[in-house]
């Protein structure tokens, strides 16, 4: 029976192995999501640089119990089986042993709170900011208003309607999809505007019509609020997750310091157009820009997003890291 028992687990996470394998498992990327995704997104920020070296601080020492149990387990149920220990011992106390479970333990705790409390600490504790922009969740879109510049920024998803219209125009889309309702018309906008959104080098669910700019290495405070239910204001490689939410007013900061394009979206269920509430935030050189900014203090929203557009330095970094993964 034990043969058994050992075989078939030692099958079972052989199959769980090749499934992970065959199924393409990547490292995730850095900005935005990847295909059959493994661990957290790279950093762009020294908060979530710290996330990420508790997390495998953490994952370390899960790992390192888990073996050593199994380890533990397998000893004793071959040491002490029946055929092996026919006389079983009357043992029912060791002092070492119990004073060196109820330390180790209490010491491996330690280990991971002082990290945890330094990171707490420091996402808490707001260096004086460069930028503060004051992000309203509505249903289901986002405002981002630069509170010194007085300028705001409108940011809508991107569909499979719009990319097949900007491609094809309006009549043609009209009289190709006019007739289409419900599933048929979905199922068929989906298939088609696949080679366009790989033409457009844009992500499909993430992609917005007007992104938000910061300059690279600068302190940026931001404040979140809602204007109807409760959203959730989230950059995974940055390490930001803030609440949105009515009638309050939260607030939280990122530096990021690598320049390209970074992506999230609302990570609160909010409603039936929950996952059309993207975030795209451009982080570029000083000298971008204040000529983007420029431009929407000028109210040329279209020279604003052809600014960001036209930025090789980093429109080619997202480019590359997509091409990498």
């Amino acid at each position: 029976m034990l043969r058994r028992n050992l075989g078939a687990a030692a099958f079972c996470a052989c199959a769980l192995l090749a499934l992970g394998m065959a199924g393409g498992t990547a490292w995730a990327g850095l900005g935005q999501p990847t295909d059959g995704e493994l661990g957290l997104q790279l950093p762009a920020t020294p908060i979530m640089e710290s996330i990420h070296s508790l997390y495998n601080t953490v994952n370390g020492i899960i790992i390192a119990i888990t073996v050593f149990v199994l380890i533990l387990m397998l000893y004793v149920m071959f040491r002490f089986k029946e055929s092996s220990n026919p006389v079983p011992s009357r043992t029912t106390h060791n002092t070492m042993l119990e004073v060196a479970w109820t330390i180790i333990p209490i010491m491996i705790l330690v280990g991971i709170a002082v990290p945890s409390f330094r990171l707490l600490y420091d996402q808490y504790s707001f260096p004086k900011p460069d930028v503060t922009i004051k992000a309203t969740a509505n249903a289901w879109f986002w405002e981002h208003e630069y509170m010194d510049q007085k300028v705001t920024v409108t940011s809508n998803v991107v569909s499979d309607e719009d990319v097949l219209k900007a491609k094809l125009g309006e009549e043609a889309f009209n009289q190709k999809y006019g007739t289409l309702e419900g599933t048929a018309r979905t199922q068929a906008l989906y298939q088609d505007s696949a080679a366009v959104w790989a033409e457009r080098k844009e992500l499909r669910k993430l992609a917005v019509d007007a992104e938000i700019a910061v300059p690279v290495n600068k302190v940026v405070h931001l404040l979140v609020t809602s204007n109807d239910v409760i959203h959730s204001w989230t950059i995974p490689s940055f390490g930001a997750k803030m609440q949105a939410v009515p009638g309050r007013t939260a607030a939280t900061w990122f530096q990021p310091t690598k320049i390209g394009s970074y992506h999230g979206q609302c990570s609160v269920l909010c409603g039936k157009l929950h996952s059309a509430m993207p975030i795209a935030v451009r982080v570029v050189d000083q000298a971008v820009y204040d000529a983007w900014m420029a431009a929407l203090q000028a109210k040329d929203r279209k020279k604003a997003n052809e600014i960001l557009k036209a930025d090789v330095a980093s429109s080619g970094a997202a480019q590359s890291l997509a091409q990498l993964q």
